[in-house]
């Protein structure tokens, strides 16, 4: 069987992921060890000081770290994440999340997400570990 290239990996888990449709994450760039997410922070997601709840960028950055590190092939699931929030988010604010992967090692790998406004305004730094499974996305198409 052909290996399987990072935009049939992100299909294969997009497909199945109904929170990151939810959130309206739409792929802009992915290649292997690399993602970048981008959405839209609507009415819903804002908690009572009528900003996005921190919730909301952090998951962004995790779907973002899910892609980029699942793109290689094996499988990978995170073990350690942490975030820090820069700047408030806002309604009709546009979000865009870059994942750089940092070291890839037999096991482990580490990423970095930085999450922009549309004005190109650092909101949120992200960084993430994740476990390299034995199972490859190539044996489940």
């Amino acid at each position: 069987m052909d290996s399987l290239q990072p935009i049939d990996i992100f299909h294969l888990m997009y497909d199945n992921d109904p929170f990151s449709k939810w959130m309206g994450m739409k792929l802009s760039h992915i290649e292997k060890g690399s993602c970048t997410l981008e959405m839209t922070v609507k009415k819903p997601m804002l908690n009572g000081f009528s900003i996005a709840h921190g919730g909301i960028s952090y998951s962004l950055a995790d779907s973002t770290l899910a892609f980029a590190a699942n793109s290689h092939g094996p499988q990978c699931v995170s073990i350690e994440t942490s975030i820090s929030h820069l700047a408030p988010t806002a309604e009709g604010d546009q979000l865009k999340a870059v994942a750089k992967e940092k070291h890839r090692g037999k096991k482990t790998a580490i990423y970095e997400v930085t999450i922009t406004n549309q004005h190109n305004k650092t909101v949120a730094l992200f960084k993430g570990t994740v476990y390299i499974t034995s199972k490859n996305w190539n044996n489940i198409k």
